[in-house]
């Protein structure tokens, strides 16, 4: 079922790929490795692609809604499991865990067309 608007997911994406960027430092991992390096290195993928998706808050709107999804699950997945992976679950998990499964759920619950592309859109 999905009830996420991809004006919602837009939103989000822009404030989870900053948050993704920042993350190790409050945290205390900044320079820790793969702790730093896989957050760092997803929140810029995800800037990228939130950059080029096609939904309404795109800049240059190529990427189709279900490929910006599947990166997003793809994402998610690594960023939970990444302190197992990679071995640092001793330095901290939870954040890791918590963000990357809100990033896979909302690779299922968004919807895949742009609201404003929809037909009867009143965007």
């Amino acid at each position: 079922m999905r009830f996420v608007p991809t004006r919602v997911h837009g939103i989000i994406d822009w404030l989870m790929g900053g948050l993704l960027i920042m993350l190790p430092w409050p945290l205390g991992l900044g320079g820790a490795g793969p702790a730093t390096a896989v957050p760092v290195a997803l929140g810029v993928v995800g800037l990228i692609v939130t950059f080029f998706t096609d939904h309404e808050y795109g800049i240059v709107r190529r990427l189709p809604m279900p490929l910006h999804l599947a990166v997003d699950g793809v994402a998610g997945a690594v960023l939970a499991f990444s302190p197992w992976i990679f071995a640092f679950a001793d330095l901290g998990w939870a954040p890791y865990l918590v963000l990357g499964l809100t990033e896979l759920a909302a690779a299922f619950v968004t919807e895949t067309s742009p609201g404003d592309r929809r037909v009867g859109s009143r965007a």
